[in-house]
């Protein structure tokens, strides 16, 4: 079996499907956008952060993609289905716990969070409504922007400007990591044959430069490459915003 994604394994079994499910890199991205919203706080309260972060581990790291691979095996795990279903159930609902139990007490604009975060799991990844918010847009509201807002909402139990700009951006780059990922995914999982020869314009002086094969590598390549540096930035940029 081919890999299905940059950060897969060789070895295949269990742990196999453990890690793949999980997509540890791409969850710890996203989680990563919620300390970046919370430290625009003028003060750090690192219980709210510490809740905040098992919340959306819960919610995103397990539940939504146990929800993605019960939606196609886009993932070809073994993991039987009822197994799926019941760790994305009990995720979810452990992430609506501590928003409901911790969070409403702190402040009503957690509630909003709550629904949204209830609905947008299970629209976006189980494709409902006809796929209307399985969309670059919606992914990078979903799991860019609504982190860092919920953050910064646990941090200072309100909403501005400043983190409305925020997590615009947390948007935007979240877009641009679908937009790459998605090709990725589409030559990596989907395609089966390239054939194809490119050149490269000749030296100045003179060299000729031969034909070559085209690979799916060649396409594949850049992109993962480009997705791993914009994970490790956006990481580095959680850690040095803890660190102010």
């Amino acid at each position: 079996m081919s890999s299905v994604a940059w950060y897969d394994i060789r070895a295949r079994g269990w742990l196999r499907d453990i890690l793949i499910l999980l997509h540890l890199p791409y969850t710890l991205w996203h989680l990563s956008y919620i300390p970046i919203g919370a430290a625009l706080a003028p003060e750090m309260d690192w219980r709210a952060l510490g809740w905040t972060v098992l919340a959306f581990f819960l919610a995103m790291g397990i539940g939504a993609h146990c929800l993605d691979e019960l939606n196609g095996r886009p993932l070809k795990t073994t993991i039987p289905s009822a197994v799926l279903w019941l760790l994305a159930g009990s995720a979810i609902a452990g992430a609506v716990a501590i928003g409901v139990t911790l969070g409403v007490a702190e402040t009503v604009w957690v509630i909003p969070c709550i629904i949204f975060g209830g609905f947008i799991v299970f629209a976006y990844n189980m494709e409902l409504f006809g796929g209307r918010f399985h969309t670059d847009l919606w992914f990078g509201v979903a799991w860019g922007g609504f982190p860092a807002v919920t953050a910064y909402i646990a941090q200072t139990h309100t909403v501005n400007w400043e983190i409305g700009v925020v997590a615009l951006a947390c948007v935007l780059y979240s877009m641009a990591q679908r937009a790459l990922s998605t090709q990725s995914r589409f030559w990596r999982r989907r395609v089966t044959m390239l054939e194809g020869l490119y050149s490269t314009a000749a030296r100045p002086w003179g060299r000729v430069v031969p034909s070559k094969q085209m690979t799916k590598d060649d396409i594949i390549r850049p992109v993962d490459v480009a997705l791993k540096f914009m994970n490790a930035a956006v990481v580095a940029l959680a850690v040095g915003m803890l660190l102010k």
